[in-house]
């Protein structure tokens, strides 16, 4: 698409934007009376205006009905955890039977660590990227020790080549081979949330596999920004978040995707719970644990519900749009703003955008690497009514959501920042 550099364009843009409804479904923070540009989705993603109905429908079956609202009630609360698969399943491009809503992320990725990775005196090395969300990082590195292993020896970290901010696909491919069979596990993330690369999750997987090794993903920054298909893909699990661009709420549900391979091996290794147990069984209340097939099986404890609730609410726009539409609009919204960035014509000693220019290689963040008063002009911005997000040492992400955002919001953003910097 031809982009010009004009509000005129923008508002023209917005008005044959397909999903311009869709920001009037979501709360737009104020600032002094005005909507914000709200370029945080990557962090936060903004509340439906129908959560609080799903919730309170929660909170008035809990009200109206006590305990017995776990079998009776518009959506009963022992079968919760079914009530998303269908949704998620289209969104991550799987089947149903491969995801379940559990937990959080952080404790999804050690469970699944627990089945995937098994470390032998011979295989035992995990390759990662280098500077991963630390969350990830803790989980690697514990788990590691958990074995008995020194992360020094067991953890290879990819780093960019000099002069570089983002991996090359063909680095870590290389990587991959030269670990061969002392590698255990690539563990990576889906989008890298410091420099926003989308990483090649089908070359990445295949590498591993070819070399004896489970793959698993990170998709914290990735799911319902990018198109994933994880069955496709083959890979052997994943996690993710749901409070990003999945707009559940602060500290929302996890999902979790099993590969169908492993749906029924009772032998691979995990940490049970009683909602993992065979559903027809589960209130006999007896010893021995039978796991429920697919990525049922992996659930420790029944679900929240009111946590829950906030995601199904937003599941049902993502229902409605559908992930195409989105990814469509997105490519549109983000390379307008890649566009409006590269206007300013900054010397790359003032300001470098670090995420990779290849639409296919991004979803809809862009990380600012402003090399001088960076803290100064993200402070200048927030005085402006632009929500962001710093990153330490000196990166401002910003991410138009393709839901709510619009193409003014870009315009008017470059405008801002031009003073700011």
């Amino acid at each position: 698409m031809k982009y010009e550099n004009s509000r005129a364009l923008a508002q023209s843009l917005d008005n044959e934007d397909p999903l311009k409804e869709y920001r009037s479904q979501f709360h737009i923070p104020q600032h002094q009376g005005k909507d914000t540009i709200y370029f945080t989705g990557n962090s936060l993603g903004l509340q439906p205006k129908s959560t609080r109905k799903f919730v309170e429908e929660e909170l008035k079956s809990w009200e109206t009905l006590g305990v017995e609202g776990h079998f009776e009630g518009k959506r009963p609360w022992m079968y919760y955890h079914k009530f998303s698969k269908e949704h998620l399943a289209k969104i991550v491009g799987a089947k149903p039977g491969e995801v379940v809503s559990m937990n959080n992320l952080t404790s999804n990725l050690h469970l699944m660590m627990v089945s995937f990775y098994q470390p032998t005196v011979d295989r035992f090395k995990i390759i990662t990227e280098a500077g991963a969300f630390p969350s990830d990082q803790y989980a690697l590195e514990t788990q590691i020790k958990y074995h008995g292993l020194d992360p020094e020896d067991a953890l290879i970290e990819l780093k960019p080549r000099a002069g570089e901010h983002t991996l090359r696909t063909e680095d870590i491919l290389q990587a991959i081979d030269q670990a061969g069979d002392q590698l255990a596990l690539v563990m990576m993330a889906g989008v890298q949330y410091y420099t926003g690369q989308f990483f090649d999750l089908n070359s990445i997987t295949a590498k591993s596999h070819e070399v004896g090794a489970y793959c698993g993903f990170d998709l914290a920054h990735a799911v319902g920004n990018v198109p994933v298909n994880l069955h496709d893909n083959d890979l052997d699990f994943a996690v993710w978040c749901s409070y990003k661009y999945m707009n559940s709420g602060p500290g929302g549900m996890s999902g979790v995707f099993v590969h169908e391979r492993h749906a029924d091996n009772a032998d691979l290794p995990r940490f049970a719970g009683w909602w993992g147990h065979d559903e027809s069984q589960r209130f006999q209340m007896k010893k021995g644990f039978i796991p429920m097939s697919g990525a049922d099986g992996w659930q420790l404890s029944n679900i929240n519900v009111l946590s829950s609730a906030a995601h199904l609410a937003s599941l049902e726009i993502f229902e409605e749009v559908g992930m195409k539409a989105l990814r469509d609009k997105s490519l549109k919204l983000t390379g307008f703003l890649s566009y409006l960035l590269d206007e300013l014509k900054l010397d790359e000693s003032i300001l470098e955008v670090i995420t990779p220019s290849a639409p296919e290689a991004r979803g809809c963040q862009l990380s600012l690497l402003v090399h001088k008063n960076g803290r100064k002009a993200f402070d200048a911005l927030t005085h402006a009514g632009v929500i962001s997000d710093w990153r330490e040492p000196n990166v401002i992400r910003i991410a138009p959501v393709p839901l709510y955002n619009t193409f003014e919001d870009a315009y008017d953003f470059v405008e801002i920042l031009k003073s700011a910097i």
